[in-house]
Parts: structure tokens; C-alpha cells; sequence
């Protein structure tokens, strides 16, 4: 990836969607194959508990800030969630409150975000094993996300529930301007997060059927996931586990689940 290449303003939450951007426009690997007789096994992560969404735990004074100037007082405030040196030259993208929540309601409702982070373009190809006539992911491919869940397990997940807490407002007036004018914003945040944190964790091959310009995955309940859960998922099943323990605490803090 070219250093030019920014992420969105990761952090504030706005990590929801780095993770999905990761796999924009490829259809990529998740497990070393071992043989087409060999099982497929899929590890089923904790799931989110459906609640009654709770803010009001913890009182976070919102920043008086107006949305269409909020991107250096993001930047700032971002900057300062992970000591991680990428994340700063993740940063520069213009209009980042918007962007995050154009892509959180496209996870929300299962589509990719893939408008908002067009910009994400991993280095490398994507790889399939061809074994006895049968086709698989291949499992290099996986570190072509390394570094996207290294930066993500970085940050400080209760920093970022604050400073999502200080732009609520902003972040409610982009969701107005979306075409939400009476829904909560916090509401689409959490469906979001159960959206990817009902992703399965899959540890071995992944068989797939050749199309005629790519692949689709033979398991018909991995290939019946939504886009948005399809991006995450096919970061491999260590980045799955990193990103969504970060996801997990992230919605503790919020109190969208115990």
C-alpha cells in the first residue's frame, strides 16, 4: 500500500470500517488448505448481546465543533488513540465524520463500504491452490491485512467510545444529512458492530467454485454472508479474532452488550 494511501480517521470507532476496507475489491483467503478432504471448520466467536442501547453509563461532555471543519480537530483527537506510527499518515482523508458514517450505515446494512474507502488497495494478489481439480484460497494472502490489524489492535478502545461520545453531535448532524433526520445514529452504530461480530472465525480451507471472471465459496453459509461480513471475515481468522476482540470491548464500553 502506498504511504499516499490514508485510512480514515481510524480510531473514534471509525475502525469499523478500516477493517472492512482492508478487502475492498478482492476476493481473498482465510485458511490454509490442507486437502480437498479435509473439512471445513468454522469457531463461532461469542455473540453480541441484544440490549437496550445504554450512553448515559459514563457522562462525555460533546465538543462544540461544526462538521464541516471537524477534520483537523479529528485528527488530533484520533492521533492520539495508539502511539502506532502508521496511524498518523492514516489520517489525512477529507470529510472523515461523513465518510464514517456513510460506511457504518452501509455495515450496518450489510453492504460494503466500499464507496467511502476506495482509497484501500492492498499490496499483492489475490491467490487461489489449484488441488486435483478442485480450487481453494490461498492463506498467503493474509498478511496482505496484517497491518491493518495491527494498527487496529492498537488503539485504545475506551479512548475511542470517548471521543466518539465528544462528536455525537457532529456525527448526528452527518447522519441527518445521510437522510436520517429521526434516527439515532447510535442505533446503526451498534447494529454495525453486531453486523461484524457475528462474522465466523474459519480455520481451515475454504473451497471455492471458479466463476467466470472469479470465485464464490462453496460452504453455502459463508457465501450467504452479507458483503459487509464477507470483508471482514476474509481478512484471515487471526486478523478476525484481533479485530473483533477490539470491536468487543469497544461495545462493552458503549454498553451495547455485558
Amino acid at each position: 500500500m502506498e504511504e499516499q494511501k490514508k485510512v480514515i480517521a481510524a480510531g473514534i470507532i471509525f475502525v469499523l470500517f478500516i477493517a472492512a476496507a482492508a478487502v475492498i475489491y478482492y476476493f481473498f483467503i482465510y485458511s490454509k488448505p490442507q486437502g480437498p478432504e479435509e473439512a471445513t471448520q468454522i469457531v463461532q466467536e461469542q455473540p453480541m448481546v441484544e440490549e437496550k442501547v445504554q450512553l448515559e453509563a459514563e457522562k462525555v461532555e460533546p465538543l462544540d465543533v461544526s462538521l464541516d471543519e471537524s477534520d483537523d480537530l479529528v485528527r488530533e483527537l484520533a492521533g492520539e488513540l495508539s502511539s502506532h506510527p502508521k496511524l498518523a499518515m492514516w489520517l489525512m482523508s477529507e470529510e472523515l465524520i461523513r465518510e464514517f458514517v456513510a460506511a457504518v450505515d452501509n455495515i450496518a446494512n450489510g453492504q460494503s463500504p466500499g464507496p467511502q474507502i476506495d482509497f484501500f488497495k492492498p499490496d499483492g494478489d489475490f491467490k487461489v491452490i489449484e488441488e486435483v481439480g478442485e480450487y481453494f484460497l490461498d492463506p498467503e494472502s493474509y498478511q496482505r491485512y496484517d497491518l491493518v490489524a495491527e494498527v487496529f489492535a492498537s488503539l485504545d478502545p475506551k479512548g475511542c467510545v470517548t471521543l466518539y461520545k465528544q462528536l455525537k453531535p457532529a456525527i448526528q448532524e452527518a447522519y441527518k444529512d445521510l437522510g436520517y433526520p429521526d434516527t439515532e445514529f447510535d442505533n446503526t452504530l451498534k447494529k454495525a458492530l453486531m453486523e461484524l461480530l457475528k462474522v465466523p472465525v474459519v480455520k481451515q480451507n475454504i473451497q471455492l467454485e471458479k466463476k467466470v471472471v472469479t470465485y464464490t465459496m462453496v460452504d453455502t453459509d459463508l457465501e450467504s454472508l452479507s458483503s459487509a461480513q464477507k470483508h471482514l471475515l476474509r481478512v484471515g481468522p487471526d486478523n478476525v479474532r484481533v479485530i473483533q476482540g477490539k470491536l468487543r470491548e469497544m461495545a462493552q464500553s458503549l454498553g451495547f452488550m455485558e
